[in-house]
């Protein structure tokens, strides 16, 4: 339990609040972390509020310094393919053949879907990609933004990918806490069986498929919506996005628009990035399996333990920052090297852009450090073990999925952090359930109820580092894209809370509370977009109100039913 109590609450709130009330997120953290600082002090605190922001940059190994140095890196591969007229290609190309909002948005889910391995290289590579294109049809920055964030974590936590391997290690030293060795199913098998009690990510997912296909949307997403369709203004008037490639960058070189300036500076980074990855997690597992006599080579390993197990293993030993890095750094490379052999650029105008790259990312960088800083500041003070702590043992065991997942999902609203909030929640958690129960046969509820609510307190929470970047990498503003992704994040949490109930109180598998949730999910979003579109006195799909072609700035835009 915390030893400022209820205190340790005030500053991830403070900032919370003050972001979403006065739209200034760096402001907002800055005052949360400075409050925190008091509070720990006991004194005014400006020498501990600067230590937590310079702790947050070295924290963890330096896996904060690389994704600083991906991210910046990342912008400047950004700069290279907007300078060499990648995006203006791209867009001419989807113009031709994604007919409709319905298709873009679609195209951006799947492309979200594919982007398994990584969250942060997920909102990177698919809100750049599919910036231009859905301007072009006028999506709202707010939509696309929504459309990449909820299929970034969603996707990465049920992948192959870092997130799994995270999410193991907590399964497997929880059950080392308890000390039932051998009585214990193994944390592999754990994580299978919570996937489908994931309930969260896997109707986050669905609703992005049901929110593109139907294009219906409500609370503020419907007024975004309607604003960019009817006035071709895909952000705010007075928004502030975190990334202008326009205006930052100028007008690109658009004399020979060309698919391979945008697609092979991406490939590049996806390859190194994967090829990365396995690289430094098969180095490390077999130093591992050498410690321990067991066998080096895959094929002898998946004999033992299976293939899927041996891929998990190799994954979650790589490191994905640092292959973050050098897929970034090979991006540039890439994309330089195309703008010199193809005469777009000489290699000054290169190097140049770069470093108009690096000033595109400054606002991101500074918002993700302070967000790590708040995350910081919980921590020191201890809010999750207080709001975790807070729950008592006296819960009736129908009950407590829900109660897990609420708890998940303030401790990760508060710290801004999912990884912080599963490594806080998950051991109590499942500390909590054996001592209730004295068996392990609730494990795998409790674990999905903890990775649904760290997903949906990341989406709600204006903190949270992948709603920095995912509004970074689709040029929204921060406050916008939180404010109308949080009417959709509780419709989805809503359904998630009925699917528990139905499983703790009529003992309903996931084979039956999965479906019934996603055909109470499409009933939400055709009710409430009526709702909602009848009380603002508009339609509930903003691309059926006509829009003069001329005035749209595109004639291939189609969206007729």
């Amino acid at each position: 339990m915390s030893e400022f109590g209820a205190l340790s609450l005030l500053p991830p709130l403070l900032a919370i609040v003050l972001a979403v009330v006065t739209r200034r997120p760096m402001l907002s953290l800055f005052l949360g972390v400075w409050s925190g600082a008091i509070i720990y002090t006991e004194s005014l605190g400006i020498g501990q509020t600067f230590d937590w922001i310079v702790g947050a940059i070295i924290a963890d190994e330096g896996f904060h310094v690389q994704i600083l140095l991906f991210t910046i890196l990342l912008g400047s591969g950004v700069a290279l393919i907007w300078r060499l007229g990648g995006a203006t290609a791209v867009r001419n190309w989807a113009t031709e053949r994604l007919e409709s909002q319905r298709t873009v948005g679609l195209t951006t889910w799947i492309l979200g879907l594919l982007m398994f391995f990584d969250d942060y290289a997920n909102t990177a590579i698919v809100g750049s990609t599919m910036r231009e294109i859905s301007d072009q049809f006028r999506i709202s920055r707010e939509k696309l933004s929504y459309i990449v964030d909820s299929t970034a974590a969603p996707v990465a936590t049920i992948g192959l990918s870092s997130w799994v391997a995270f999410q193991l290690s907590l399964i497997a030293g929880a059950y080392e806490d308890l000390g039932v060795d051998g009585e214990a199913p193994t944390a592999f098998e754990t994580f299978v069986w919570s996937i489908p009690y994931n309930t969260y990510a896997l109707l986050a997912i669905a609703m992005v498929g049901i929110i593109v296909y139907t294009r219906r949307d409500f609370g503020e997403m419907l007024d975004a919506e309607h604003r960019s369709w009817k006035q071709g203004l895909v952000s705010r008037e007075d928004a502030t996005p975190l990334q202008e490639v326009e205006k930052d960058l100028g007008k690109p070189i658009d004399d020979r628009p060309m698919l391979r300036t945008f697609f092979a500076p991406v490939v590049v980074l996806v390859a190194v990035t994967l090829a990365g990855a396995f690289w430094t997690g098969y180095e490390a597992w077999t130093g591992e399996q050498a410690e321990e006599g067991a066998p080096t080579t895959i094929g002898a390993a998946a004999d033992e333990t299976g293939l899927l197990q041996v891929l998990v293993d190799i994954v979650g030993a790589g490191d994905f920052a640092g292959a973050l890095v050098w897929g970034s750094f090979a991006m540039v490379a890439a994309a330089i090297a195309i703008g010199v052999v193809y005469d777009l650029f000489d290699l000054g105008d290169g190097v140049d852009t770069v470093l108009d790259g690096f000033r595109l990312m400054v606002t991101a960088v500074t918002i993700l450090v302070l967000a790590w800083s708040i995350s910081d500041v919980a921590d020191a003070l201890g809010t999750g073990d207080f709001v975790a702590g807070y729950v008592g043992e006296a819960i009736p065991l129908e009950l407590l999925p829900v109660v897990v997942l609420f708890v998940a999902a303030f401790v990760a609203f508060t710290m801004g952090s999912s990884w912080a909030t599963m490594g806080i929640v998950t051991p109590i958690a499942i500390q909590v359930v054996y001592e209730l129960t004295g068996s392990f046969d609730l494990m795998p509820v409790v674990v999905g109820a903890v990775f649904s609510g760290a997903i949906f307190g990341d989406h709600t929470s204006p903190i949270s580092d992948t709603s920095v970047l995912s509004s970074t990498f689709t040029g929204a503003d921060l406050i916008d894209h939180v404010r109308t992704q949080l009417y959709y994040a509780v419709t989805v949490m809503s359904v998630v809370v009925l699917c528990y109930l139905l499983y703790g109180y009529l003992g309903l598998s996931p084979a039956i509370f999965l479906p019934i949730g996603l055909v109470v999910l499409v009933g939400l979003v055709y009710g409430l977009s009526e709702l909602d579109a009848k009380r603002k006195g508009v339609e509930p799909k903003a691309s059926s109100v006509d829009v003069d072609a001329g005035a749209h700035g595109t004639e291939s835009v189609d969206d007729a039913e």
